[in-house]
């Protein structure tokens, strides 16, 4: 077998060999009209493939499945155990092709929470050590709100034209997930979010993304670092 040329290239440590990177989104899902169902996916995967390229560790790609609380219902999702068999096979797949150690899973999905909790399990079965960085989700704002618009601007996958129909949430109503009413019951983040794009709309603003798509991906290369010197 080849010796592998572990210091090629412009990396920042051979060991960055050793971290996958792969993102967690959701792939059918409605945001409004001015944004595809996709959205989370390419907002994911962006972020996870722009860390590798700057740290050198491997992009694993993007999961398929998603899932979702049984109170929002604006998509396709599977359940969470369904969610945790695919993301160990996967990741087990990984491992034993591209001899990595450790993972960082990129989330731009709220419903994917969840998965947090079994952590743990994920990391017994695959022997794996893994950071779930759900640093897009934390930061962004409602969902298909001025955030995401923001972001897919600089993506270009937004529809402009309908930018101006995308707080029109008494059609639309999973922007913001305003038409779910028990979510906002049980969340005071979803209720404030829903607020938000009721009261004040939505904007799209380029440099809002960037920034945005920066703390993100800088986040990333931080969990990077930490699992560097793990």
């Amino acid at each position: 077998m080849a010796e592998l040329r572990y210091r090629a290239g412009n990396i920042k440590d051979p060991q960055v060999h050793k971290i996958g990177i792969i993102a967690l989104g959701s792939h059918l899902e409605n945001h409004g009209p001015a944004l595809p169902i996709d959205t989370d996916a390419k907002i994911g995967a962006h972020i996870a493939f722009q860390a590798s390229l700057l740290s050198g560790a491997k992009f694993l790609g993007i999961i398929f499945p998603a899932y979702e609380l049984d109170t929002i219902d604006h998509g396709v999702h599977v359940s969470l155990d369904v969610l945790k068999e695919n993301v160990i096979e996967t990741l087990s797949s990984a491992k034993k092709f591209l001899d990595i150690e450790k993972v960082v899973i990129v989330n731009a999905h709220g419903g994917n929470i969840p998965l947090m909790a079994e952590l743990w399990d994920i990391e017994d079965k695959t022997d794996l050590a893994i950071t779930f960085n759900n640093q897009v989700i934390s930061s962004e704002g409602p969902h298909g709100g001025s955030g995401e618009l923001s972001m897919a601007k600089v993506l270009g996958i937004l529809n402009e034209d309908e930018v101006k129909n995308q707080a029109n949430v008494n059609e639309y109503e999973e922007v913001g997930l305003y038409g779910f009413t028990q979510a906002r019951r049980d969340d005071p983040n979803i209720e404030e979010g829903a607020m938000d794009v009721e009261e004040n709309g939505v904007y799209v603003d380029e440099d809002y993304g960037k920034r945005l798509f920066n703390l993100a991906i800088n986040t990333v290369l931080f969990d990077i670092e930490k699992l560097l010197d793990f």
